[in-house]
């Protein structure tokens, strides 16, 4: 088959570089790169560093409010489809680059697959809500890292396409965490110890682009019992700067840690403290506490089991939590590690697709000629 495949933020990328390299041993894959995440550091570093195969496109679609960067790549998504004429189109997670991927190939009837489908908050306030629902709404083949998703999607009626593969982002983990020990320096650049410090990650614009929630999350850090280290996102550098809340000598700033680096710090934290859901899988995955700044996850499987802690912003509730983790056991939520090779012989099974209403019939790609170019013109 001939699949485009559609990344634009840092977790699908690290997601691209398992799944690209089961896809290419039985399948075409062809990636496009919206743009989305465009600073060097979150974005070409991490393709060199795992490896991902360079974007047979780049969209250069930088950053934007969301309806001018989601129309932009749909835009620029649809004369790539139309030219590449693919099989089938792969979106993951939450992202604008999710729903734009969703809407060019949902308007050309070329067939969808989703994968980390079927996570949901039951939060329409959330963007990444919307996006996720969208994709779910109008796949063609449903993937999913966990059973919850499986009966998310079941209750909305979705379940004849509906596939538990499992995490692709312990696949990731699992491939890089032997490369990351052996090649990272960051505990002996930053002067750390394993379990000698806590890890802070917050990028989330309903916690950095709000003055309020990021000042306590400032005063929670200063008020931390022990070292803490802080990569910090380009958006939040920039919150912190407008913000102009000095920051205690505990805290130590670093620029965003590459993948491998940043692997490495969660691995050896005593405590991860974060807003990001692909940080809050990686620290169930490598059995570290996490609480996480939000008053809800996606991710529910690893509060469910002690591992993670839903504490919000507030100083006083965040740091009653900061010592008070002990996680008692560890169930296997998110699969074995093979959620990429799943997905590689799902999407090429044509019993899969024939499984679904309309699924045959759409799994013919999208004709390079004349007429569909005027179509979507």
């Amino acid at each position: 088959m001939r699949i485009v495949s559609v990344v634009g933020a840092r977790p699908e990328f690290i997601q691209a570089a398992p799944v690209s390299r089961a896809l290419r041993t039985r399948h075409e894959e062809v990636l496009v790169h919206t743009g989305q995440h465009y600073d060097v550091s979150m974005s070409q570093a991490i393709f060199d560093e795992l490896g991902i195969p360079p974007p047979d496109h780049n969209l250069g679609v930088g950053s934007a409010s969301h309806g001018r960067q989601t129309a932009a790549m749909l835009w620029r998504l649809e004369e790539v489809l139309v030219r590449e004429a693919p099989d089938a189109v792969i979106v993951r997670g939450d992202t604008n680059s999710t729903l734009a991927g969703t809407l060019a190939a949902s308007k050309l009837n070329i067939p969808l697959v989703h994968v980390e489908a079927g996570e949901r908050r039951y939060r329409r306030q959330m963007p990444e809500e919307v996006n996720r629902i969208a994709a779910d709404a109008l796949a063609t083949l449903h993937l999913c890292a966990s059973m919850r998703a499986v009966d998310n999607l079941q209750r909305e009626g979705i379940a004849r396409s509906v596939h538990w593969v499992g995490d692709v982002m312990l696949d990731a983990l699992l491939q890089n965490l032997p490369v990351a020990r052996e090649v990272s320096t960051v505990l002996d650049r930053l002067g750390l110890e394993p379990g000698g410090y806590s890890l802070a990650a917050a990028h989330r614009a309903a916690n950095v682009d709000d003055p309020a929630r990021l000042r306590a999350m400032v005063e929670t850090l200063n008020g931390a019992p022990e070292r803490v280290v802080f990569p910090v996102h380009p958006r939040t550098r920039g919150a912190l700067d407008r913000l102009g809340c000095p920051l205690g000598q505990h805290i130590t700033l670093t620029e965003p840690a590459t993948y491998l680096d940043m692997l490495v710090l969660e691995e050896n934290a005593r405590l991860i403290v974060t807003d990001s859901g692909g940080v809050q899988r990686e620290a169930y995955h490598l059995r570290v506490p996490c609480l996480t700044l939000r008053d809800e996850t996606e991710w529910q499987e690893t509060v469910s089991s002690g591992w993670n802690r839903l504490v919000g912003v507030a100083p006083e509730r965040v740091l009653a939590a900061w010592h008070d983790m002990a996680p008692p056991e560890h169930p296997a939520y998110y699969g074995d590690g093979t959620a990429s090779q799943r997905i590689a012989e799902i999407v090429g099974d044509p019993l899969r697709w024939s499984a679904v209403p309309g699924g045959a019939e759409r799994g013919q790609g999208v004709p390079a000629d004349s007429e569909a170019r005027e179509a979507v013109t």
